[in-house]
C-alpha cells in the first residue's frame, strides 16, 4: 500500500472513530443542508461508518479538512466536508452529490 493509501487510511479511520465517540459538532451551515436535503443526523453517522476518502484539503486556508463520501443503510450516497486533524471532527457542510456536478456519487461533473 503507498503512502497516499496509507494516509487516506489514516485519515477516514480517524474520522470514524471521531463520529462513533460522538466527538463532533455539526455547524450551522451543514444543519441547513442537512434541512434543506431531509438528511438526518443518524444517516450522516451511518455514511460516515462507511466512508471513503474523495478529496483531501490538508493545506486549506480555514485547516485541514477533506471531502468524504459514504452510504446510509438505505444505500443514500452523502458527500460530507469535515476537518481532519482538529480534536474534535467538524462537519462543515454534507448534501447528497447530484448531476451535473457529480456523474456518480464519487465522480465529477
Amino acid at each position: 500500500m503507498g503512502e497516499e493509501a496509507q494516509n487516506a487510511d489514516a485519515i477516514v479511520s480517524r474520522i470514524r472513530a471521531q463520529a462513533a465517540a460522538e466527538q463532533f459538532r455539526v455547524t450551522q451551515h451543514a444543519q441547513k443542508e442537512m434541512v434543506g436535503e431531509s438528511i438526518l443526523l443518524a444517516e450522516v453517522l451511518e455514511a460516515i461508518g462507511s466512508s471513503e476518502l474523495l478529496e483531501n484539503y490538508p493545506e486549506h486556508r480555514r485547516g485541514a479538512c477533506c471531502l468524504i463520501l459514504g452510504h446510509t443503510r438505505t444505500g443514500r450516497p452523502l458527500h460530507i466536508v469535515c476537518t481532519t486533524e482538529a480534536p474534535l471532527l467538524i462537519i462543515i457542510t454534507l448534501y447528497e452529490p447530484r448531476p451535473p456536478k457529480w456523474v456518480t456519487p464519487a465522480k465529477r461533473g
